[in-house]
Parts: C-alpha cells; sequence; structure tokens
C-alpha cells in the first residue's frame, strides 16, 4: 500500500481542543490526511470549520449520518480509510456503530460510550464488522510508561504490591459551566458526561494506566465521590481504593478541583524489590527506586533503555522535550499498523500496541462500577469483568 491513508472526523470543529490534538497526532508521521468531515451538529458550523481546514466542500458534511451515507458510496480507490470519533461522550455510540456498519475503521475518543450497556453493544458490533477500533488512552503512548510497563514485564520490580495513580486538575473549582464555557458545560452535565464526572473523564485515564503498565486485574473497589462546587450535577472529586487480583492494593485520585493542578497524571508503582515513579507533566523521566541504593532517573532517548518498544517510540534525542502531542502521535503511528493491514487485506501484526474495544468496556465497568460504591456509601464492591 503506497499511499496515505484517508480518514474523515466528527466533532472537533471550531473552538474544538481535541479535534485539533487528535489531527495534529494523526499527521505527524506522515501517513495519513483528513480528507473529509461532519465537524459540528450546526451545518454552518461544520462548513466553517471545513472551509478552516481547506477541505473540499462536497465532503464537508452537515452531519454524520450523511457523512456515513455519501462516502459509503464511493468507489474504494476514493472511500475513507477510517474515521475519527470526537464528539462529547453521549454521542460516541451512534456514530461509531453506524461507520463500523457501513464498513470502516474507527478511532474513538476515550470513554468509549455514555454508559456500559451502550460498550457492550458496541464490542458486539466491531467484532462482527472485523473492522479496526481504537480507543484514544494517549498517555500510554508516552516513551517512559512503555519502559516503565517493560521493568515491570522483565520483573525488575517484582511482584506488584501497592499501585498510586493521581489524575488532579483545577480548572473546574469554580462553577466555571454557568459562565457558558462550552468544554465546562460539556464535562458537568449528566446528559453528555454520564453520571461520574470526573471519573469518566479523567480517572478512566488514570485506570487505564495503572493497568496498562502493571497488567494488573481489578478485583474490586471501594468509591468516594463528591460534588464540592455548589448547583454542580456531577462529581468533581473522587477517591477509591483498588483490590487487585493476586493481592495488590491500590489508590486512585481523580479530581478537577484541586486548585492549582493543570494536568498532574502521576502513577507510583511498589514491588518487593523496586518501585517507580513517573509524572506527565515530566513525561521525559522516569524514577526507578530501590531499597539499597539510591533512586536512578531514567530519561528519553538513552541508549540504556531496556525496551524496544519505548527506543522505537522514542521521535527526537534526549534532552529535546517530547510529550503530550508525540505520545498521541505513537498511538496513532500503531493505529494505522493495524488500518493499513486491514484495508491491504494482511494479517494483523502480533505486537500492536494501542487501546481497543476491550479496554473501552473495561473502562465503563470501572466507572459503574465507581458510581455504584460510592452511592452505597463507600462499600466494597466487587469488579465483573463484563
Amino acid at each position: 500500500m503506497n499511499r496515505k491513508l484517508r480518514y474523515g472526523m466528527i466533532g472537533g470543529g471550531r473552538g474544538a481542543f481535541i479535534g485539533a490534538a487528535h489531527r495534529i497526532a494523526a499527521q505527524m508521521d506522515g501517513q495519513a490526511e483528513l480528507v473529509a468531515g461532519a465537524f459540528s451538529s450546526d451545518p454552518a458550523r461544520s462548513a466553517a470549520s471545513g472551509e478552516d481546514l481547506f477541505l473540499d466542500p462536497a465532503r464537508v458534511y452537515g452531519s454524520y449520518v450523511e457523512m456515513a451515507e455519501a462516502e459509503a458510496r464511493k468507489p474504494m480507490g476514493q472511500r475513507l480509510d477510517f474515521v475519527v470519533i470526537v464528539t462529547p461522550n453521549h454521542q460516541h455510540f451512534p456514530p461509531a456503530k453506524l461507520f463500523l456498519e457501513k464498513g470502516f475503521n474507527v478511532v474513538c475518543d476515550k470513554p468509549v460510550t455514555f454508559d456500559l450497556k451502550q460498550a457492550v453493544a458496541l464490542r458486539k458490533i466491531v467484532v462482527k464488522s472485523k473492522k479496526i477500533f481504537a480507543l484514544t488512552h494517549n498517555y500510554t503512548g508516552n516513551v517512559m510508561v512503555k519502559q516503565a510497563r517493560a521493568l515491570v514485564r522483565e520483573g525488575r520490580l517484582g511482584a506488584i504490591r501497592k499501585v498510586v495513580v493521581e489524575y488532579p486538575q483545577g480548572w473546574l473549582s469554580t462553577p466555571l459551566e454557568k459562565t457558558g464555557h462550552k468544554q465546562a458545560l460539556s464535562h458537568t452535565d449528566p446528559r453528555f458526561a454520564g453520571p461520574a464526572g470526573c471519573v469518566a473523564d479523567i480517572g478512566t485515564h488514570a485506570d487505564n494506566l495503572a493497568r496498562y503498565i502493571t497488567g494488573l486485574e481489578t478485583h474490586s473497589l471501594c468509591a468516594d465521590l463528591t460534588t464540592f462546587v455548589n448547583g454542580r450535577q456531577v462529581p468533581d472529586d473522587g477517591n477509591i481504593l483498588v483490590r487487585y487480583v493476586g493481592g495488590a492494593k491500590g489508590v486512585l485520585h481523580a479530581s478537577q478541583i484541586s486548585v492549582g493542578e493543570e494536568n498532574a497524571l502521576n502513577i507510583r508503582i511498589y514491588g518487593e524489590k523496586a518501585g517507580l515513579e513517573w509524572h506527565q507533566e515530566h513525561p521525559d523521566r522516569l524514577v526507578v527506586k530501590y531499597p539499597d541504593r539510591p533512586a536512578e532517573t531514567w530519561t528519553r532517548g538513552n541508549s540504556y533503555l531496556t525496551s524496544a518498544v519505548a527506543k522505537a517510540a522514542t521521535r527526537i534525542p534526549a534532552g529535546h522535550p517530547e510529550g503530550y502531542l508525540e505520545a498521541f502521535g505513537n498511538l496513532y503511528r500503531e493505529v494505522f499498523r493495524a488500518i493499513r493491514a486491514e484495508v491491504s487485506g494482511k494479517k494483523q501484526p502480533k505486537d500492536l500496541d494501542f487501546p481497543t474495544i476491550a479496554d473501552g468496556v473495561e473502562g465503563m465497568a470501572f466507572i459503574e462500577t465507581v458510581v455504584k460504591s460510592s452511592k452505597l456509601g463507600a462499600k466494597w464492591v466487587k469488579f465483573k469483568k463484563i
């Protein structure tokens, strides 16, 4: 296959941060080009966004339904290879379902759907379609996250005993949604965001990161969700105790009222022999800790990294900042390997490394269990793997 992949975007029009992030990541390696889109539920706004991106007006649509019908009619040499869904949570399932059923591969922002029922239904559709479905938990694309995962798999930490993962933000510490702030509205209205608030928005990233690095499966959890801002309809702070299969224990904290915090996702993992620590705001560094010698700071781009995957994900020489967008690009690069194989009718590579519909269902089950535990008064609830 000697051409760029063609894709369309649903949502992500003018003023949408996440849509722009996806477009940058998707074009980072020169393997794909945006050729179509339904960028807004408002046809005029969608058309204006298409103009901003210099797209052919004939392939800028007023709705995702119109886009699916028109693109499905195009010959194989012109039709889309995949679509990217970057709408609010409640609008993930309908377009994902439609495009999969029309024969398109799908990349979807997280969380995968509005609720667990939709996620399970979507998994059935993905399996039946035999198409690629990727979920953008983009932090797993970070080089040092991949190195951390390798250290766990190599046994450097020994048996894992404790996981502490946090994602504090402060941007919703005031009733920002009452000012008409679009992003704040979509994150705090339960009709759009669901009942879990900060847990669905950023807690799922923390949970996914912990599972990705450690490989641990959740056994049960105890959650305490709080809404601190008066008048807000969803939780803006969550504190969760986790018991993992095998005996390890975890603490997961997700908050959007932690004043002064920006995107302070971080994780600490403690094993029998060593521990490690990684901070998203300082993504190039991984601290490895020992009981009998000084801690080591491992940095991206150096030959001493033990993970071939981490080395391959490194884009620029050591010392140059590499973070959020590059990690996003790494995720897309992996997804493109799968989509190219699918479009070419070839077998899928065995070493693919990106979140799938399985991670999406796991994330929605996590959200549902957290909400249930909190409603029961922070009672321990067994996690059911769906």
